[in-house]
């Protein structure tokens, strides 16, 4: 599993997110800008992580967040209820 480096230092959080309210953005690929990671934080439930167009989800739970590398496509998909949030860091 990837980690967030050392170097960079988180700078904001998004709001919860539930099934009900992912944003669009966040179900189609996208990718975050120029050295900006992030680590996705599931609080309840299983979050469906694509990276790079990949046919097999990495399955995100409470005890297995996921890394965001800067400029790397990736989207989104609940499975079921859930709830979580993102942390950016730089």
């Amino acid at each position: 599993m990837k980690t967030i480096p050392n170097h960079v230092s988180a700078y904001s959080t998004s709001p919860v997110f539930t099934q009900d309210t992912i944003p669009e953005r966040l179900r189609h690929d996208h990718h975050t800008k120029d050295e900006t990671w992030a680590k996705i934080h599931v609080k309840e439930g299983v979050l469906l992580y694509y990276i790079d167009d990949a046919e097999t989800p990495e399955r995100l739970t409470a005890d297995r967040p996921g890394v965001i590398e800067p400029n790397v496509r990736h989207r989104v998909e609940p499975e079921g209820e859930v709830k979580f949030f993102i942390e950016f860091y730089h």
